[in-house]
Order: C-alpha cells, then structure tokens, then sequence
C-alpha cells in the first residue's frame, strides 16, 4: 500500500492523535463536485463529519455555502464560517427550539431551516417563534422529514404526504421548504443493489413533490441521502445531495461503497506503549480515541501494518495481536484508519494537518464537537 500516510515530523507530537491531509481533502470535495456536474445548487454537504470551521472555508473557496448539520453548534460554526443557507437536519423540541430562534435572531444574514415529522411539533415550532420575537417577517423554514425504512425519524414516505404538508401550510409562521429523506439503512455493496432499494421511495417522493408543485409549491427542494446513496441521488437532477463522510472517507465506506473514488483522508496515529507478552502489544488508542460502537474488529484497520489484528479495547488502551517478522518496539508509532470516521474525529479537540511536504503544519479546532459554542 502507498506510504502517503507518513509525517516527517511526528516526533514532534504525542499521541493519540487525529491527522488530516489537505490535499486529499481538497480532491475529494473536487470529487464530489464532480458527481453533481458541477451544480453548486445540487450540493448540500453535511458538516458532521468534520465539524471545523477551516474545513467550512475551504468550502467557500469551491463556492459552497449552503451545508447540512445535527446541532445547533454546528449550525453557529457554519454561521460563522461563511455559510448562508443552513439546514438543521433535526426536529428541535423542548428548549432546543429556544436555542433555534436565538440563533436565526443572532444571525440576520444566514436562512435557516429545520426538520418536522409531525403537527404537533411544528405547531409548537411557530408558537415558540412568535411569542421569541423572530426576525420581523421571517418565517421558519422547515422540510418534511420522511420515513423511507430506516425507522429512526420521519413521517412514513408511503402515506399521505400531499396532506401533511396542506396541513402544515396552515400552520401560521412556518415556511415549507420542501422534502427531506436521508436512507443510512441502504448500505448494500453492489451500488446496483443500492439503487434498486432506494428507487421505489424516491419515485413517491417525485411523484408527491411533482403534486405539491401543481399545488403551488414552486420552490419546492429535495434534500437527500448521504455520502451511502450519493452516486444514485447524483443522477436526479431535482435533488439536493448532502453527502458528509466523503471529506475525510472511512474504511467502513471504503469496503462498502466501491463505486466512488474518493481517497482515505484522515488517519489515526497512536504509539506502542508496552509489549505485555509474547505476539501481543498495546498502544495507547482506548475508548476514548476511536469510535467504539462496532464489534472491535469494526473500529480501526491497520493496512501498513496488517500483521497487527485488535483484540481487546478498554478506555485509553487498544490491546494488539502480533503474527508476523516486524520487531515492534516500544514508542513505535504506529497509524490506523477509523472504521467510522465521524464519531472518532469529535473525540478530538483539534486536528493535525498535513501538508505537501508530509509535515503536520497547523492545527484545526474541531469546534463544533461541544454541545455549545456560545448559544
């Protein structure tokens, strides 16, 4: 394999760390571009992969600012990071929604929107604008989120959704924006098979979005998938995608979806720290350093090292298995790629970036990994 991974200055550094390569990264947004022919008005990213505000300059310099998050940090750092168009793919409720309007209030100049599955809540969405004093005629804009089988929010895509969205007009001080689908559920390895999974709800959510079109809903946007179903929605011109992972890849993405090229972005470096028996080391990559909510053969790889297999895992030790000549020694640094690359990176406060020259050179805040920023 490549060698691209290798930093000439790391002795520089501790561990365990989190290091991106601009230049892979700045190719796969490239990529991405590319799979929407270039239509900026197509191009939705999700910014919970990274959750920087560097990574969202970089954005801006390709001319994208219109994003996709979860939070309400998130959606502060984008606002403070050149980015206009902001869609909290979430359903605020309870004091969230206090902490929505204050954001839509402190930054005049960003459109905003968010999620709804149900009535009641969109409901309580307007009354909490009003009686917070939104921005004077400024509604809030909200998509529908739809149920395409993943099962975890959305109203059902094979109801009524002409209806619910008449009833939702209705509701005094909202916006409809449009349709929201995001299918984390269709993760099959054929991309055919992928495709053949996730027609059917498409082509009710085209057929609804084509009645609601008729009905005077002109505007009307289409957000959909992720980085798992971005080479089928690229091929919807109607469609918004709003891919997250690509930025950075991951080895789970890597194995699964083959049909896109997009390159490994970000490693994980730890160091050995002892050698407690015979075939067996452990370096200090716990918990508390690598996403942990797959079975531990899911959490990180080793490729230029693939004689290392994971065997035990505890907070801030990752335990190795050894079968091969390599003579591994202690303070050996050793570097892995995430399984899954989102929750590892919000384990750290900041990235190490790489440059040309295979130097950590800067470091990025990983900002938007606290709950709050200052709203």
């Amino acid at each position: 394999m490549e060698n691209w991974q290798e930093i000439s200055n790391l002795d520089q550094y501790d561990t365990p760390l989190f290091v991106v390569y601009e230049d892979r990264v700045k190719y796969n947004i490239e990529m991405a571009l590319a799979l929407v022919s270039g239509d900026l008005s197509r191009f939705r990213p999700h910014i919970k992969t990274h959750k920087m505000g560097e990574m969202l300059q970089i954005f801006s310099g390709y001319g994208i600012h219109k994003i996709k998050c979860a939070t309400i940090a998130e959606a502060e750092l984008a606002a403070l990071n050149g980015m206009t168009d902001i869609m909290i793919a979430y359903q605020p409720v309870g004091f969230k929604i206090h902490r929505m309007m204050n954001l839509i209030n402190t930054f005049p100049d960003c459109t905003f929107s968010c999620l709804v599955d149900n009535l009641e809540t969109a409901k309580e969405i307007a009354a909490v604008a009003k009686e917070a004093g939104s921005v004077e005629n400024k509604e809030i804009r909200v998509y529908l989120d739809l149920n395409t089988g993943m099962n975890r929010t959305g109203f059902p895509v094979a109801e009524n959704v002409v209806a619910f969205v008449m009833a939702l007009k209705e509701i005094s001080g909202l916006k409809f924006m449009g349709l929201h689908i995001y299918d984390g559920h269709i993760h099959d390895p054929d991309p055919a098979v992928r495709a053949a999974r996730a027609k059917p709800a498409m082509d009710k959510v085209l057929a609804d979005a084509d009645e609601l079109i008729k009905s005077g809903f002109a505007d009307l946007k289409i957000v959909a998938g992720g980085s798992n179903t971005f080479s089928f929605y690229s091929g919807i011109e109607s469609v918004e995608c709003s891919p997250g992972t690509f930025v950075f890849w991951d080895e789970n993405y890597n194995r699964l979806i083959p049909e896109l090229n997009f390159k490994p972005a970000a490693v994980l470096v730890c160091s050995v720290i002892s050698l407690p028996a015979p075939g067996i080391l452990c370096v200090d990559l716990g918990y508390k350093s690598v996403s942990s909510e797959n079975p531990i053969e899911k959490r990180v790889v080793f490729p230029w090292n693939d004689d290392l297999t994971p065997i035990g895992h505890s907070e801030e030790h990752l335990t190795l298995k050894h079968i091969g000549p390599t003579d591994y020694k202690v303070g050996d640094r050793i570097y892995g790629l995430p399984y899954h690359v989102c929750p590892s990176c919000a384990l750290y406060e900041e990235a190490q970036v790489v440059n040309d020259h295979h130097q950590i050179e800067k470091s990025w805040r990983i900002k938007a990994r606290d709950k709050k920023i200052s709203i």
